[in-house]
C-alpha cells in the first residue's frame, strides 16, 4: 500500500511539474509575441490619433467653407438660398486659414518612420485648401483642381495606413 501511495504521489508531482513548466514556456512565448505586436499596435494607434487630430485641426477652421459649399451645391435652391459674395469671402478666408494651419502642422515624433509620407499628404491637403481660397476670390469658383490635389493627399495618407495593414481613411468624409 505504501508503494502504491508513493507511486501515485510521484505521478501527481510529475504531472504538476510538467504543467508548471509548460505554462512558463507558453507565457514566455506569449510575452515575446506581445512585445513584437506592441510596437505595431503603437504605430497603428499613433496613425489613428494623427488622422483624428488632422481632421480636428481642419474642422476647427473650415466651417464657413463647408457652409458655402453646402449652399452652392444644394439642389433646387432658390436664389435666396444661394451663397452671397459675403459667404464666398468668408469661405475664402476659412480655406486660407486651414491652409495656413496645415502648413505649420507637425507630424508627431512617434511617427518619425512615416514622417516623409505624412508630410507629403499634409502638403497636398494644404495646397488643396489654398487653391480653394484662391478660387473663391473669383466670381465663379471651380474646385476641380483643388479636389484633385486633395484626392492625391488622401491617396498618400491611405498608402501609409495600408502599409500598417489599416484601412485607408477618408479625410474628406471627416471634414465635410
Amino acid at each position: 500500500m505504501k508503494k502504491f501511495l508513493i507511486f501515485v504521489s510521484a505521478i501527481t508531482m510529475a504531472i504538476g511539474l510538467t504543467a508548471c513548466s509548460s505554462n512558463d514556456e507558453a507565457k514566455t512565448g506569449k510575452k515575446e509575441t506581445s512585445e513584437e505586436t506592441a510596437s505595431k499596435v503603437d504605430v497603428k494607434k499613433e496613425l489613428v490619433r494623427f488622422y483624428m487630430d488632422l481632421g480636428n485641426k481642419i474642422n476647427a477652421k473650415d466651417a464657413d467653407l463647408n457652409s458655402y459649399v453646402a449652399k452652392a451645391t444644394k439642389e433646387d435652391a432658390t436664389p435666396e438660398e444661394l451663397p452671397t459674395a459675403e459667404d464666398r469671402a468668408k469661405a475664402s478666408e476659412s480655406a486660407a486659414s486651414v491652409a495656413a494651419e496645415l502648413n505649420t502642422y507637425q507630424v508627431p515624433a512617434s511617427l518619425k518612420d512615416k514622417k516623409a509620407d505624412l508630410d507629403a499628404a499634409i502638403k497636398d491637403f494644404a495646397a488643396s485648401y489654398q487653391a480653394k481660397a484662391d478660387e473663391l476670390k473669383k466670381e465663379t469658383p471651380n474646385f476641380d483642381a483643388a479636389t484633385a490635389t486633395f484626392t492625391q493627399g488622401e491617396e498618400k495618407l491611405g498608402k501609409v495606413f495600408e502599409s500598417e495593414k489599416l484601412l485607408p481613411p477618408s479625410v474628406d468624409k471627416q471634414v465635410n
